[in-house]
């Protein structure tokens, strides 16, 4: 049964009593009425249009078609509740349940004089019938249990038990006091068969729906529309009970006509009811009778024109439902085929890219020609061109489909600020452009959030800005939120100075934060501020290239847009960096904006929300990070260097990093402050950093300098170096007296990097060894030399590639191409140091592979701890666990966090390279004593 029913039933009793007026009419001979024939096939009809009715849309579709029911007074659903769903309904909803017998007794004449919450609630029973929605005119009955009232309950219970519609006796309605029934259906959750039994009725019963009819009402609009009230007298009774008929419509007027019985039936097998009707007068004459009957013929052609465009709208709707449901599953297919269809070719493409960009990199190992050597360094950068390309893709993609999700890891923000200038050196250093980054003191050296995303971000702007400068520099600075506002005003002092990095005009950082939506008019800000908990990063990317048309600012962050046909065919790429930066930049919770003059340059800038390192969380590895970052300033702690330069800007970057290495500096301006400097200061200066430009501007006073720093100390001279930032630099070309030749430290800065041009030009610490990402060849031999390690992958030229590359460094390697084969391999006793296993292979992948590893480690275990086994038999090993690296080309399958689920202890990609592999490998392996010469 459906809320149609209810909608229509005004307009079948219309037809009910149109026909008892043409009997009276035409034959005043009392025979029996009924409207079931008429019920029914409308019953049919309005069945299917329920279900897509939303629940919020009910008030305002009854209120608005109203107009298509005058004879109802409303329409309300109840839902059956159960007791036990009865507190969490009633905290679903906001309300109680109410008492319908209070509700009866205190009558509500006004709108402005009910109060819900005065209503007692509904006592405790088996199940309740809450009214949750219902028509504007009957809104009072909004959370009123019908099931607590006597009259309703029993129509309530037999609507549901007869699959029928019932009826009530007549009584009061509430507002009016006029005389009402309430027709009743029950709707269920599911198609019943026409014989379901009154218990199976009950158990699919899911609501019910109720239509107010004002019995008074219908008859009086009915006899204006047909006959007048002056010459036709209507009396109505319920006679269920043929000892107290119950009287629901009287007229006032008394008349000594003839009268007329007639039954009526309603559809309520259960009720009986009866209408007597009397002329006032004399009957009519005959011609009023046809016009009578004329206009009832009208009325009905009328409803019937009415009953079939309402029949052809639902056909329509259930039409245009039908195909947009098949529209929606065929974009939901094409979704899930594309994310299919990249995962797939990704991996199918990458698997012999790997296996290109690895044979290359053999290849440059063996002795070539320069032309060869170009060659293959063309190719090389080529292929990881194209990976690169492939993965911006996938991103793209993983994006549109909502599946991006960001990890939750502890990371080095200077580390990987500095990972990020290393992958541009080599780009800024050919072109002399000036690339640096300075990270405030007030940022945490230890941050949890994605240091992957992060880097993907700042990389993807950063080279923008190495395409588009051609001179000047590009500048990443790393702010605390309320750090750059609170430093708002000497931010616009050095843009009026135009204190720059490189001393050339840049467009005013401030713009490119101003839009955020968290500035309000005035310029203050609601950034969430940086707490113990959450670190509120703002990062910005200055460069002084060429800046961006003003006609395609609108557009710099459309996927696959770029400013100019020209641009692509000049400096390439594919146009959705920037679309992918501002996506992983909303991911964490921050805004990405830019400013842009055009032949002056552009800064982005984007604020990130991170999660500060608590104590309780992951303080192993934070330790371990922290512990990784100050091995290197032990070897410089309490030296003191001179920096001579210029640019405050510049030597603040130099500052930056030389107290990253625990060293103690002082800026001047030009070599003879130096010297005057050198000659007041009571203290050793240990080195002495002189910017290139002031080397090679003051090229005749760098000789006297060098001369006059041994008469100042001649015990114990500075050693002297030259930050360069051009690879055509003239540097060290000074040498007098036997002083030695100044050292050349090229540009970007980077504390690794730096760390280790000191320790080779002061002679302390780990001279020539480079951390965080530099690390030699030499370094990954002593880890592998003669480690036994097993490669498996089920592509033979991945195998040769992995196996040449660990053979460079002196392991041992056994190949295998199958998960399974694998399992024999390790099972214990086995002399393996590691495995290095391919995720994706067939009849068994390596995530399987490596559970099953673990499994058998772990009942060898637990067999040898519990006495079962001797560890004799298993070589004198308590304890068996293989470290197993993933290595994979499937970026989409191949997450640490699915590597660690299965038991895997880290992960490598195909091609290897030396740095993440000596990351990974470091973690488990250690320079055994006698390799350490």
């Amino acid at each position: 049964m459906s809320l149609f029913h209810v909608i229509g039933f005004g307009w079948n009793l219309v037809l009910t009593l149109c026909y008892w007026f043409v009997s009276l009419v035409f034959s005043m001979n009392g025979e029996v009425m009924t409207t079931k024939s008429l019920l029914g096939d409308g019953e049919q009809i309005m069945m299917k249009l329920l279900e897509v009715i939303a629940e919020c849309t009910f008030a305002r579709y009854t209120e608005r078609t109203a107009f298509e029911r005058p004879l109802t007074s409303g329409v309300a659903y109840a839902v059956r509740v159960l007791h036990s769903e009865r507190k969490e309904f009633e905290k679903q909803h906001g309300w109680s349940i109410k008492r319908m017998d209070t509700l009866e007794q205190t009558p509500v004449h006004k709108d402005n004089e009910y109060d819900r919450d005065g209503l007692e609630p509904s006592p405790v029973q088996v199940e309740y019938a809450p009214v949750i929605f219902a028509q504007d005119t009957i809104a009072h009955v909004i959370s009123v249990d019908m099931l607590s009232g006597k009259e309703d309950r029993e129509n309530v219970l037999r609507a549901r038990e007869s699959g029928k519609g019932v009826l009530t006796a007549p009584f009061k309605l509430l507002k009016t006091n006029r005389l009402g029934v309430i027709k009743t259906f029950a709707v269920y959750k599911t198609d019943l068969p026409s014989n379901a039994t009154p218990n199976e009725r009950i158990q699919a019963t899911d609501g019910y729906l109720g239509g107010v009819l004002d019995i008074e009402s219908l008859v009086e609009k009915l006899l204006q529309q047909l006959a007048s009230k002056q010459t036709i007298l209507v009396n109505v009774y319920d006679t269920t009970n043929i000892s107290h008929p119950i009287s629901m419509y009287v007229s006032n007027v008394s008349s000594d006509g003839v009268e007329r019985v007639s039954s009526l039936n309603f559809g309520d097998p259960f009720r009986r009811h009866e209408m007597r009707c009397r002329f006032k007068q004399k009957p009519p004459w005959p011609w009023l009778a046809i016009t009578t009957s004329t206009g009832i013929l009208i009325i009905a052609l009328l409803i019937g024109q009415i009953f079939h465009a309402t029949i052809n709208r639902i056909a329509k709707v259930e039409r245009d439902y039908d195909e947009m449901m098949m529209l929606k599953k065929r974009a939901e297919d094409a979704d899930v085929a594309k994310s299919q269809f990249l995962a797939t070719v990704s991996h199918e493409i990458r698997t012999p890219m790997n296996g290109v960009l690895g044979m290359l990199h053999m290849l440059m190992d063996t002795n070539l020609d320069v032309t060869q050597q170009d060659y293959v360094s063309t190719a090389q950068a080529s292929g990881k061109a194209l990976v690169s390309l492939i993965n911006e893709v996938l991103d793209q993609a993983k994006i549109e489909s909502g599946k991006l999700e960001l990890e939750a890891v502890c990371f080095d923000v200077r580390a990987t600020l500095d990972e990020v200038l290393s992958l541009f050196s080599g780009k800024s250093q050919e072109k002399g452009v000036e690339l640096a980054v300075y990270i405030s003191d007030k940022v945490p050296n230890v941050l949890i959030g994605d240091p992957g995303r992060f880097r993907q971000i700042i990389t993807n702007l950063v080279g923008n800005s190495i395409k588009f400068t051609e001179k000047g520099h590009i500048f990443v600075t790393v702010h605390l939120v309320e750090e750059v506002i609170e430093s708002d005003e000497e931010i616009k002092i050095e843009s009026l100075l135009k204190s720059t990095l490189s001393g050339l005009p840049v467009a005013d950082k401030r713009q490119s934060w101003r839009s955020f939506v968290c500035f309000n008019q005035e310029g203050s800000t609601s950034f969430p501020s940086s707490s113990l908990d959450q670190i509120n990063l703002m990062v910005s990317v200055e460069d002084t290239g060429v800046g961006i048309p003003l006609d395609a600012q609108s557009r710099i962050f459309t996927p696959f847009m770029q400013v100019g046909p020209s641009i692509a065919r000049i400096h390439g790429g594919t146009g959705i960096g920037l679309s992918i930066s501002k996506c992983l930049v909303q991911l964490m919770k921050g805004e990405i904006g830019f400013v842009s003059l055009p032949k002056i340059g552009s800064t982005f800038t984007f604020t990130a929300i991170f999660t500060n390192v608590c104590n309780n969380w992951n303080e192993k590895k934070s330790q371990q990070i922290s512990n990784q970052s100050n091995s290197v300033s032990l070897d410089f702690h309490g030296m003191r260097a001179l920096i001579v330069d210029p640019r405050t800007v510049r030597a603040r970057v130099a500052q930056y990093y030389m107290k990253r290495l625990g060293v103690h500096t002082e800026v001047v301006s030009d070599l003879n402050h130096g010297l005057s400097y050198l000659r007041t200061d009571n203290g050793i200066t240990n080195m002495i950093l002189i910017e290139q430009e002031v080397w090679d501007t003051d090229l005749g006073k760098s000789s006297p300098f060098v001369k006059n720093l041994r008469k100042i100390n001649a015990s114990v001279s500075p050693k002297l170096f030259i930050l360069a930032n051009s690879i055509n630099s003239s540097g060290a070309g000074v040498s007098a007296n036997g002083f030695p030749t100044p050292f050349v430290i090229m540009k970007p800065l980077r504390a690794s990097m730096l760390a280790a041009s000191l320790q080779r030009a002061m002679g302390v610490g780990n001279k020539g060894n480079s951390t965080n990402g530099e690390l030699s060849g030499l370094s990954l031999s002593k880890l592998l030399q003669g480690r036994k390690i097993l490669i498996v992958d089920d592509n033979n030229v991945n195998l040769r590639v992995a196996a040449a590359a660990l053979k460079k460094y002196g392991a041992d390697v056994v190949c295998t191409d199958s998960g399974k084969k694998a399992l024999t391999f390790l099972q214990p006793p086995h002399q393996f140091d590691a495995c290095f296993m391919d995720i994706q292979m067939p009849e068994m992948d390596g995530f399987e592979a490596t559970k099953r590893i673990r499994e058998m480690e772990s009942n060898i275990n637990s067999c040898i701890q519990f006495g079962q086994l001797g560890p004799e038999a298993y070589g004198n090993v308590s304890s068996w666990k293989v470290p197993i690296l993933a290595m994979t080309a499937d970026v989409i399958q191949a997450t640490n966090e699915e590597c660690q689920k299965c038991g895997m202890d880290g992960y490598v990609s195909k091609p290897f390279e030396a740095e993440q592999l000596y990351q990974e490998v470091s973690r488990f392996f250690h320079i055994k004593p006698n390799q350490n010469t």
